[in-house]
């Protein structure tokens, strides 16, 4: 390795600092300070450094955004903190009868709601180490090398602040005028449009060519964190004010004091959504104060200090064609209509679900009936209404059939449910449905095992449950229409990946009724193996915190099936092993420490991210095991039971110097 003369070395350092700081001013700021030919003028003579001395390439350099060689799959990365969803306003009831919830007087913090692809950036002691998706919320996919491709995403954070860790979370996307340029060209080269700027963002980022990625206009707005070290914040627009300084593209809240200032704030942004530059299809209104939003908590999904209020869905009229009936992996029947194509808001709409029998009979549909159809929430199409006054006599009423449209088995509505079923655990259209739900990303995560490929592994007889997947050869899927030698090894490589899951995972991709991705990391982390949730009594689910009785009675009915259980069996003998949950045993050295009483400099969320910043742990209870009782003003019962066990008490500026800040 040759020497780097030192005159070489600082002058590659100034040009990357100018080069991140030029982009900062272009993609973050929009603000430029010089000319698209001086800035590649910068770019040339620094690749031109490394060139003639690899060993100056640094991960933060700007010449590292233009991809890497291509991946064969992505790794995972567990998120720290779950990236939860939001929960969803449709209306303004729904959305005052969030806030009524709330119970208190907080400031609020309301940006636009982003439709894109949420992702994570780890930055340590300054510099991007990993990005991922979201994932099931615990664990997403690594995507560092697509990430970097992103010119608003910062190598390397500025300013003299900056954290020794960070976790942010924000929202790819694709703006909308290269959304619309880039849609040209693919169709202009004869590849198919992206149907939206939301799909080409997630499937940009799904890329395992990462050089193929850095060909699309991607962009990014941070709008949330996770751990943060080096750093106390108190409020979330203080939080994405310091983001910015430190070269992030971030949101600029705006904060209200009443439930009408943010209803103020959402009827100026629907004015404003087509003049913006993005897809937003809404606005989300959050808690400012972390303090607060650390006391209101959160569910199994969504966090209580926040929402995504909804814009009111774009409508259209079409005509009814015809009704089918689609048979799930729980066996119930669900109507789906069939509809002459309409475009609303720039996607073509041809299908809409119709729930069930009650619904179709409420809406008085017919046959044959031009329909008033909108996308809820921008997104899932449903009819709103038939228009009487264009019928013309031709039109017919919608009967549930008595008869399994797929086995032929009968069908019962059992008592107080709406929805039709078939019983039959054996039924095709179940089977495939149930290994659909089990080989999902958010299960199993057998990628390329589509609903086209599994049908025709059921009609050809080649596998009857989900555990015959692990009994595929490339012979016996060389077998299926379109398929390849390298598809058919990718997918045989995809199903043995799958054999090394999580149990949080398995539990989910079982397709236990009512049961979704939250409920399972509950259970995963309650009873830490299949077996002991296999033989969990009814008591002992709803005893846990979250498991209604309607899931839990769900839970133990799904085991005491001798079917269900031979088909665990057999997961375990085709060589399925998971993580289980573990408790991470503290070290014997830490300090925990307990508040009580109202702080006077710092708010409680800045002194518990104190005291974990430098190694400590804040407890909600006085115990044996707590090393310290910080007392405020108005101090509760706490102090008494401190005292009792002989617990040291300080107050806020002994907390300073016990933890030397």
């Amino acid at each position: 390795m040759s020497k780097i003369p030192a005159d070489i070395k600082s002058k590659a350092d100034a040009l990357r600092q100018q080069l991140n700081y030029h982009n900062y001013r272009y993609y973050v700021l929009d603000s430029p300070e010089i000319s698209d030919i001086e800035y590649d003028r910068l770019l040339r003579e620094l690749t031109g450094l490394e060139r003639q001395y690899p060993e100056l390439v640094t991960p933060d350099s700007p010449t590292q955004r233009v991809g890497a060689p291509v991946q064969d799959t992505f790794k995972t990365i567990e998120h720290s903190q779950m990236m939860l969803s939001l929960e969803n306003a449709m209306d303004e009831s729904e959305f005052r009868e969030w806030y009524e919830r709330l119970d208190l007087m907080a400031e609020l913090a309301c940006e636009p709601k982003i439709d894109g692809t949420a992702v994570e950036l780890v930055y340590k002691d300054g510099v991007l180490v990993f990005g991922s998706t979201r994932g099931d919320g615990q664990t997403g996919e690594d995507i560092t090398l697509n990430i970097k491709t992103i010119k608003s995403v910062p190598l390397r954070l500025m300013g003299d602040r900056i954290p020794k860790y960070l976790e942010v979370r924000g929202e790819v996307f694709l703006p909308k005028e290269p959304f619309n340029k880039f849609n040209r060209q693919r169709i202009e080269a004869g590849e198919e449009p992206f149907a939206n700027p939301r799909n080409a963002a997630a499937g940009s980022l799904r890329q395992l060519d990462s050089q193929v990625t850095a060909l699309r206009p991607l962009d990014i707005l941070i709008h949330g964190f996770g751990v943060i070290k080096g750093a106390v914040l108190a409020t979330h627009s203080e939080a994405m004010e310091y983001f910015t300084k430190l070269g992030l593209k971030a949101v600029k809240p705006v904060l209200v004091t009443s439930l009408s200032g943010a209803e103020k704030y959402f009827r100026a942004m629907a004015l404003k959504r087509d003049d913006l530059p993005f897809e937003i299809d809404g606005i989300v209104v959050k808690v400012d104060d972390l303090r607060v939003r650390d006391q209101l908590g959160l569910r199994a999904r969504s966090p209580r200090w926040a929402i995504a209020y909804k814009f009111p869905a774009q409508e259209a009229t079409t005509q009814l064609l015809e009704i089918v009936v689609q048979v799930g992996r729980t066996g119930a029947l669900t109507p789906v209509a069939n509809l002459k194509p309409v475009s609303i808001g720039g996607v073509e709409v041809s299908r809409a679900t119709l729930h069930n029998a009650e619904e179709i009979a409420r809406l008085d549909l017919m046959i044959g009936d031009w329909v008033i159809l909108k996308r809820a929430g921008d997104v899932i199409p449903k009819i709103i209404k038939p228009i009487p006054s264009r019928r013309t006599g031709k039109e017919y009423s919608f009967e549930m059939p008595k008869q399994c449209p797929d086995c032929g088995s009968k069908v019962i509505q059992e008592e107080g449910e709406v929805a039709y079923r078939c019983l039959n655990i054996s039924c095709p259209a179940q089977v495939k449905a149930g290994i659909g739900h089990f080989a999902q990303r958010e299960a199993m995560n057998i990628e390329g095992l589509g609903d086209r490929l599994i049908e025709q592994f059921i009609d050809k007889d080649i596998i009857k449950d989900a555990a015959d997947l692990y009994k595929l050869e490339k012979k016996d899927i060389l077998k299926m229409e379109r398929m390849g030698d390298k598809l058919a090894q990718n997918i045989l490589d995809a199903i043995a990946r799958s054999k090394k899951t999580t149990l949080a995972r398995l539990i989910f991709g079982l397709g236990i009724r009512h049961i979704g991705e939250a409920t399972a990391v509950l259970l995963a982390e309650h009873f830490k193996s299949m077996g002991k949730l296999s033989e969990a009594r009814l008591e002992e689910l709803q005893s846990i915190s979250q498991v209604g009785p309607v899931m839990a009675q769900s839970v133990y009915d799904f085991f005491q099936n001798r079917v269900n259980c031979r088909l665990i069996e057999r997961f375990k003998e085709k060589g399925i092993i998971y993580e289980a949950p573990t408790k991470i045993e503290e070290p014997l050295d830490i300090e925990i420490f307990v508040f009580t009483g109202e702080l006077e400099k710092l708010t409680r969320s800045e002194a518990k991210r104190m005291v974990e910043e430098y190694g400590g742990k804040v407890s909600k209870s006085v115990t044996k095991k707590v090393n310290y009782v910080v007392k405020g003003k108005n101090p509760g019962s706490k102090i008494q039971q401190a005292e009792k066990l002989g617990i040291k008490i300080i107050d806020e500026e002994e907390l300073r110097k016990v933890l030397g800040a």
